[in-house]
């Protein structure tokens, strides 16, 4: 009967979304199905919404079919809020529009638009948003809002509760209501009367009971998260302002929060940071207490296995506790400073105070605070889950209570635990590793989970969840932390929202006294350079996929079940395996671009795209063809560039007769039965020549990688100059003479190789190039960033540098730059985030011209290397938000250093992107006449 209904709803859905936007294969349902937490439910149906319209539809039809239903918006929460059996709606990528305030002072965010980017947006009006949870990087303003997450600086005063002015939602009927438009108002007054009628009626009640009413403020005035959210009722009048409110930290089970206007907060412009250390974690809390009331916005306390996780080498046995202040001006800071340091004079502290206001310094500390979490996580023993619990203590009784938390740990033989967090608002977090993989290894965390509760509600009266969520982990407890009547009004609130309890069901409110024990989620070990990951989804902000086949993390929870299949033996779980095996084949390994920038987001560096290159490595063993032609290729590279070149040739002599639009049909239908995608930014073909040269004091070695080699400047390109013959020319106006390796048309840094899991042929390749370039004392140039990153990687004895920091390192004081009045385009590659010269090349393109964009949210171009040619979907996908912004900033032209990101650039931006060398030799000339180049 059940499934007749899922049949039923995918049916009547499938009129109104499109099937790439609903998921009902098993590798997907996994991937989703999985979050930060440490259960998993799988989903039987996932489905993209990208709009208010269709969740209501889809919310009305799981009504009609009694279906139940979950949210999800980035998947880092950490209780078990955001993942489902039955129909998961997903809202992240299709949901990031947003809108301010004339006067700057609110913000309307839909729930797909990540907490960070909200902060970019208002920076510049020097404005923030309050929330900062940890995970802002990561989590979106959907999740933030609906578990109440708060972070380092808003505490109880900033947090999602007080910033809310108003609410766009869905009910589990599919009725919207806008609490903010009078005319939406209006209409759900008319039709939902009795629902507003006892919206008043549990608000006059708990007015009533004075006993309650200051019970909820009391359990308030710390972070408190358990439970549906009581204080709107105490607070405030207006019906339409209490529902608003009541959806924070609801998570999911009232309501679809598709909207949401915030206030927003004031951006200090100065701050300072210090890392306190004390001998003891108890010393460390009173002097906590002792800041409170002074100018500190942030303490965050980091005990010493905390420490341990980043390798702290201050001491052992500490604890630290990282303070913040902020302010207007630079005198009212170094006031702040004195201040805080006068508050701390009766504290022994391990190292004198020192705070720094240098960005780059304190940034590097709140970096490690923000880490904390993963980085103790991968610090576990393998194949055992991290978990997080969350609590919160009245400020005053912090010492004690901390020293209790501590020693109920060690009791309990979790001494690998960590203690840390938000110290000045008595919340912290602690971790612990768990394996649930027997009945005794289940009851101890039964146990300890009991002891808890004992502690922070009994002894303490704190929170037993403090900002991430009651979700599934604290659901049997509640109850016993609010009492029988605060909950009793809850479950009021959750039957009139979602009478037939469609909305999150088991989350919150569950009946099962042990479902926090129940549905863990394996970790199993598949690869060593991903079994450190726990899951926290970190890394999906910089995975160009993520939204489009499968994210990072996702690949590793697909490579973690097929580790775990292999290893059954059972008919059911044999299919399964071959089931994931082939979905992965496109989905995980075709689309991943292997570029890394993943691994920038993870607190501890892990590379998804090494474990992509492993399992390319093992699908192309030494025998099979793959591996035979890359080999043959390899040996016989100069001719294999020969026999390119003709192709290109020929091609460009039909672009030239056809034109764009009918070559660009050709090349679509070739593409469609497997042949590479052509498109009118693929260039002519370059033959190499004999450049003339003279003697000079400055030399350089200048390795053209194998592509500009190959492949010369595009039809539509703004200047016909080869790139190769352009960057000798800027050499020589600068004063250098130029030095080719010899065997050069055979030579290759062994990327291909690499980026194809034929790693012994790349990495004889890599060790070719690098006998070739040693020539002692010269520096060693290549034209193509992502060659260089791989040349850093694996080379030793040759000082390498690409286009960018070559000419900003050795050529700017010898040339004189005019800049342009003309808007450019620069696109930072996948390589040189990594190797951190973003900044350098805008500030080399600002040298250039007097407009430069850097547009935003485009990260990897997905081109990676020649799979743009392959999978141009890929590309398609991982640019889709960049032609936009170059049409409003008006550019012609684009820059970069990479030939084939610039071609995937190139097509879908509709302006040429070149390489920075021709922007620089434009816009400058030789200080030194002699060298100036005839026009």
């Amino acid at each position: 009967m059940k499934e007749q209904k899922y049949n039923a709803y995918l049916k009547e859905i499938g009129k109104f979304i499109p099937k790439d936007r609903i998921y009902t294969d098993e590798l997907r349902l996994l991937a989703w199905g999985t979050d930060a937490g440490f259960y998993r439910l799988i989903p039987k149906i996932v489905i993209r919404a990208k709009d208010e319209n269709e969740v209501s539809r889809l919310l009305a039809l799981a009504d009609k079919y009694t279906l139940p239903v979950t949210f999800r918006a980035a998947g880092t929460s950490l209780s078990g809020q955001s993942i489902s059996d039955s129909i998961l709606i997903v809202a992240g990528k299709n949901w990031e529009k947003y809108s301010i305030s004339e006067d700057f002072e609110r913000i309307t965010l839909q729930p797909g638009i990540i907490g960070a980017r909200v902060n970019e947006i208002l920076k510049p009006h020097g404005r923030k948003f309050a929330p900062d949870p940890a995970s802002v990087k990561s989590a979106m303003v959907g999740g933030i809002v609906m578990n109440n997450a708060s972070g380092m600086n808003c505490g109880t005063h900033a947090n999602s509760d007080k910033e809310l002015l108003s609410a766009k939602i869905v009910l589990a009927d599919g009725t919207r209501l806008n609490t903010s438009d009078p005319e939406s108002r209006t209409t759900f007054e008319r039709k939902h009367t009795p629902f507003l009628n006892k919206i008043i009626e549990i608000r006059d009640e708990i007015r009533n009971d004075n006993e309650l009413s200051d019970r909820i403020r009391k359990k308030y005035s710390i972070k408190n998260v358990t439970g549906l959210n009581l204080l709107p009722f105490v607070i405030y009048d207006d019906p339409f302002d209490i529902i608003a409110h009541l959806m924070v930290g609801s998570e999911g089970t009232l309501a679809f929060l598709s909207e949401v206007t915030m206030k927003t907060e004031h951006d200090y412009p100065y701050s300072a940071s210090a890392m306190l250390y004390f001998s003891n974690i108890k010393d460390a809390c009173r002097a906590v207490v002792a800041m409170k009331p002074g100018p500190v916005f942030s303490a965050e306390l980091l005990d010493k296995k905390s420490l341990a996780s980043v390798n702290d080498t201050t001491g052992t046995g500490l604890t630290a506790v990282l303070t913040e202040t902020k302010a207007d001006t630079p005198e009212e800071l170094q006031a702040n400073i004195e201040e805080i340091k006068k508050i701390l004079s009766p504290f022994e502290t391990v190292t004198p105070i020192h705070f720094t206001d240098k960005p780059e310094e304190y940034s590097k500390y709140w970096a490690i605070r923000s880490g904390i979490f993963p980085s103790v996580g991968g610090t576990r023993r393998p194949g055992t889950t991290v978990l997080i619990e969350d609590v919160a203590f009245p400020l005053k009784e912090l010492p004690e209570a901390t020293a209790d938390l501590q020693e109920l740990l060690v009791t309990n033989e979790y001494h690998d635990a960590c203690i840390y967090g938000h110290a000045l608002e008595g919340n912290f977090h602690f971790i612990i590793s768990q394996s649930f993989d027997s009945p005794e290894q289940v009851a101890r965390y039964e146990k300890l989970m009991d002891e808890v509760k004992t502690l922070v509600v009994d002894k303490y009266d704190g929170s037993l969840k403090a900002e991430h969520g009651t979700g599934r982990n604290m659901a049997p407890f509640v109850k016993y932390e609010w009492g029988e009547r605060a909950y009793g009004f809850m479950k009021a609130v959750k039957e009139l929202f979602d009478p037939k309890g469609l909305l999150n069901p088991g989350v919150i409110f569950n009946e099962d006294p042990h479902c926090h024990l129940k549905h863990f989620k394996p970790m199993p070990l598949t690869n060593a350079h991903v079994d450190k990951c726990i899951e926290c989804g970190f890394c999906e902000v910089n995975c160009l996929t993520c939204g489009f086949s499968l994210s990072s993390r996702q690949r590793i929870v697909i490579q973690r079940e097929i580790s775990r299949l292999k290893k059954l033996s059972d008919t059911e779980s044999s299919e399964r395996l071959k089931t994931l095996q082939k979905q992965y084949k496109y989905l995980g390994n075709a689309t991943c671009a292997g570029d890394g920038l993943c691994s920038m987001s993870c607190p501890m560096g892990i590379n998804v795209g090494d474990l992509t290159h492993d399992i390319r490595q093992a699908n192309l063993p030494e025998k099979s063809i793959g591996y035979k032609t890359g080999d043959f290729v390899a040996n016989h590279f100069a001719e294999t560039k020969s026999a390119l070149r003709p192709v290109l040739y020929l091609a460009n002599m039909a672009h030239n007769m056809l034109g764009d639009k009918v070559m660009s049909s050709i090349g679509q239908g070739l593409h469609q039965i497997g042949v590479p995608l052509w498109t009118p930014s693929m260039p002519k073909p370059y033959y190499p020549h004999r450049i003339q040269q003279h003697e000079e004091s400055l030399k350089v070695v200048y390795f053209p990688s194998c592509i500009n080699q190959t492949m010369g400047t595009a039809k539509d390109s703004p200047d016909q100059t080869p790139l190769i013959d352009k960057t000798v020319a800027l050499l020589q106006k600068a004063g250098y003479e130029v030095i080719f390796p010899e065997n050069m048309k055979n030579l290759c840094c062994g990327t291909i190789w690499e980026s194809k899991g034929m790693m012994d042929i790349a990495d004889r390749k890599s060790a070719e190039l690098e006998a070739a370039l040693y020539k002692g004392k010269y520096p060693v140039l290549c034209d193509q960033s992502p060659c260089l990153h791989r040349m850093r990687e694996v080379m030793t004895q040759v000082k390498l540098y690409e286009p960018v920091e070559f000419i900003y390192t050795f050529l700017k004081d010898k040339l004189v730059f005019s800049p342009i009045d003309e808007p450019i385009a620069v696109h930072i590659t996948c390589s040189m985030r990594k190797m951190n010269l973003g900044n350098m090349l805008v500030d080399l393109a600002r040298l250039c011209s007097t407009k430069v964009i850097v547009p935003e949210e485009v990260g990897c171009c997905g081109f990676a290397g020649d799979r743009g040619f392959t999978y141009p979907e890929v590309n398609a996908y991982a640019l889709r938000k960049l032609k936009p912004q170059i049409e409003k900033a008006g550019v012609k032209t684009g820059y970069s250093n990479s030939r084939t990101c610039e071609i995937g650039l190139t097509t879908n931006a509709g302006i040429p992107y070149i390489s920075i060398v021709y922007l620089v030799d434009k816009c400058t000339t030789s200080k030194n006449k002699c060298h100036e180049q005839p026009a």
